[in-house]
């Protein structure tokens, strides 16, 4: 198990990376908008590939930054049962979901999309859009975040069984959100 938890540490630190750079998207999408914002009511000129790589940023941003709130968790939850539950009953609803929903998904996902990615790259496509940007780096992002995800899932698990077989002392403590 040790070596287990060894590998979850990696992809929790592997995640966190990640979220970091998420982090910058957010703040380069905000500054690229207020910039085309301005160019385009300030200075009377327009560029599709400015409106464009603000929504590749934003791909960046969930793609990219998801699994660290699976991590974290701070992901969203059907909360009427889950809130309510006590001892090691939580543990054993997210290894179902973890296992049952989350990682067939993402793992579909992730193959899935590496084809699509494969064929933009490989065929160079561009946006249909005047000054539009080339599609794959966007499209890279699909495959690479839901990729990650499976791995964060997987980290999950192994945190999950660790706390069950009372190798990990795990607080995943859940609060209701404030309504």
């Amino acid at each position: 198990m040790s070596i287990l938890l060894k590998l979850s540490a990696l992809v929790d630190g592997l995640s966190v990376r990640m979220s970091r750079v998420a982090a910058v998207t957010v703040l380069l999408a905000a500054m690229i908008s207020a910039g085309n914002a301005f160019i385009r009511y300030g200075l009377d000129i327009s560029s599709n590939g400015w409106l464009e790589i603000q929504w590749y940023l934003f791909a960046a941003t969930v793609m990219l930054g998801a699994p660290a709130v699976l991590k974290f968790n701070e992901h969203v939850r059907v909360d009427i049962i889950y809130g309510k539950l006590r001892g090691k009953a939580p543990v054993w609803v997210d290894l179902f979901g973890l296992v049952v929903f989350l990682l067939p998904v993402m793992g579909l996902l992730a193959y899935l999309s590496w084809p699509l990615f494969m064929k933009m790259y490989l065929t160079g496509e561009m946006s249909g859009n005047a000054g539009g940007l080339i599609r794959w780096p966007a499209m890279l992002l699909l495959p690479a975040g839901f990729g990650l995800m499976f791995l964060q899932g997987v980290s999950e698990v192994i945190k999950r069984v660790a706390i069950l077989t009372g190798d990990l002392e795990l607080n995943i403590q859940y609060e209701k959100p404030v309504q």
